[in-house]
């Protein structure tokens, strides 16, 4: 019988989770086991699993979880060294380049498992069967938006914290700003970039909309720094253009918040080049230059600011291929485990 297991995110802030207890209650119906881990932190308490029919298991329990069971998170894994027996679900952020991503590579080979990477999972076209790319375009649009508020008053964004929901979310950022800053969104038609157009629709905000077309000829992209706000919806990958190069902070500019969306500065493809460490709930902004100010944020899990809703969207789009769990060498789950191999 195949297993799933969910176990307790353990990192901080990460509440957010990618199955429902509906979603646990079909997945049982079709004859897999489902076993939660319970969690003081997840956006659904952990009876609602139990009284959708799951197994509940003690938080963080999973490295004593039976040899057969695929183990399901969202975020990292504990940075502790130990080796990986088990297959595991989970965003890695292994597979371009990342040192992070090395490390967490060798563990698997050191323990014989397996990492069913969530980026890697996709369809017979390439297109991701699930991602939190809308949440994560809409919740970051809002807090670099309060960063621009936060630099116009003479100040830098403070602290954030997780939204009862998204008229909460608009009603602080609405309180935030201080007139109308312009914003260029590059990736505006993506899932990411059509999540930042939204949010920026419902504030009045107005959009330079960019896709593919508008930067195939790989820069220097002028108009980036002509824009009081960039919103960057494109991830890192081989042959991304740079959008704001190392010493653009130096540079006449208009440009003073940077929201790098897709976050992923470590990575050799960054087409931000003006920061090297992602922010956080405590430090939204990274301020990189003066006189003007520049403010980057890049806040890597975005979504879990409006947690319920981003948990709700995201397991409803995996959960079909959560159903095909049964036959590993099939479908989405064969073609990540091809793209695991290639970088073992």
């Amino acid at each position: 019988m195949t297993h799933l297991w969910v176990r307790h995110e353990q990192r901080p802030h990460e509440v957010r989770v990618g199955l429902t207890p509906d979603g646990a209650a079909a997945l049982i119906a079709r004859g897999l086991r489902v076993t939660v881990e319970d969690s003081p932190t997840r956006c659904i308490p952990t009876d609602a699993y139990a009284r959708a029919g799951a197994v509940i298991a003690p938080a963080e329990s999973w490295p004593d979880a039976p040899a057969d069971a695929i183990i399901f998170g969202l975020k990292e894994l504990p940075e502790d060294g130990t080796p990986l027996r088990h297959r595991h679900i989970l965003f890695g952020h292994a597979f371009k380049g990342q040192p992070a991503g090395r490390v967490l590579l060798d563990r698997f080979r050191a323990g014989g498992g397996t990492l069913y990477d969530l980026e890697a999972l996709v369809d017979a076209d390439g297109r991701r069967v699930a991602a939190f790319g809308y949440w994560a375009g809409y919740v970051g649009a809002a807090v670099t938006l309060m960063a621009w508020g936060a630099q116009a008053q003479g100040g830098i964004c403070g602290p954030v914290t997780r939204f009862a929901d998204r008229d909460a979310l608009l009603a602080q950022v609405r309180g935030a700003m201080i007139g109308s800053p312009r914003a260029l969104i590059i990736g505006a038609h993506g899932r990411v970039g059509t999540g930042a157009s939204d949010l920026c629709a419902a504030l009045g905000v107005p959009v330079t909309g960019w896709d593919t077309k508008d930067t195939a000829q790989g820069g220097p992209f002028p108009e980036v720094l002509a824009h009081d706000v960039f919103l960057n919806c494109i991830l890192a990958r081989p042959g991304c253009p740079v959008f704001v190069p190392a010493g653009a902070g130096a540079e006449p500019r208009t440009l003073r918040v940077i929201g790098d969306i897709a976050c992923d500065p470590t990575s050799d493809f960054s087409p931000i080049k003006v920061y090297d460490r992602v922010t956080d709930w405590g430090h939204p902004v990274r301020r990189v230059a003066e006189a003007p100010p520049l403010d980057v944020m890049a806040i890597d899990n975005l979504p879990s600011l409006l947690p319920v809703e981003s948990s709700q969207d995201y397991a409803g789009q995996l959960l079909p291929s959560l159903h095909t769990l049964t036959d590993l060498d099939a479908g989405v789950w064969a073609r990540a485990r091809a793209e695991f191999d290639r970088h073992l």
